[in-house]
């Protein structure tokens, strides 16, 4: 339900379940986590999408009540995310909820199709948001922004997702994700990886 593409040192990780709107088992966080965990010594680029016509609907619900929502699998994904040396993107084909938000979060930059939304049903939900996510999103929308989504509800829409500096780029339609992402990630991938890794530090707030 993970589908991995190298080509050289880009390496795209697909979440493949759009029968369920991707939506994440255990199993599929922990692979997530352990590619992204090898592409730090071995990828100058990784960059994260989906199939179909929603990213992630978060944790698969089943699961969710079995315990996942509380996991430190999540953690430990979004860490090997942060923590990758290269450009890591995420591609949004569409809708990204609830713990799902965490690896974009942990992305160096977020396109988007357009018509994606973004919520994080925490509170409606009885469940605190992994421990690191709520400090990504503040740094990228403020305090107030972040309490919307994490303690209002408040469901975004691609547009005020824009505007707010949650996504960073629109993509003109679905099928083009996947090639801005290409494009993007040109200069990186073209550039010695101590380089990159170098202005990446660069840029931390």
């Amino acid at each position: 339900m993970i589908r991995l593409d190298k080509d050289g040192g880009l390496w795209i990780a697909t979440l493949d379940r759009p029968d369920k709107a991707n939506a994440l088992t255990e199993a599929m966080l922990s692979e997530l986590a352990g590619i992204a965990e090898a592409a730090a010594s071995e990828a100058q680029v990784f960059t994260l999408t989906g199939a179909g016509k929603v990213f992630s609907a978060g944790a698969d619900l089943e699961a969710a009540r079995a315990g996942l929502a509380t996991s430190p699998v999540w953690e430990r994904l979004s860490t090997a995310i942060a923590a990758f040396p290269g450009l890591s993107i995420a591609a949004l084909n569409g809708t990204v909820a609830g713990g799902a938000m965490g690896m974009v979060l942990a992305c160096d930059i977020r396109i988007a199709a357009p018509g994606s939304k973004a919520f994080y049903p925490v509170m409606k939900l009885g469940f605190l948001p992994q421990p690191s996510d709520p400090a990504r999103l503040t740094a990228l929308i403020g305090p107030a922004r972040a309490r919307m989504i994490l303690m209002a509800g408040q469901k975004i829409d691609t547009e005020t997702a824009l505007a707010w500096g949650l996504f960073d780029h629109i993509t003109p339609d679905t099928e083009t994700v996947l090639d801005t992402a290409r494009a993007l990630a040109a200069d990186a991938l073209a550039a010695d990886p101590a380089h990159v890794a170098g202005i990446k530090a660069l840029c931390r707030p």
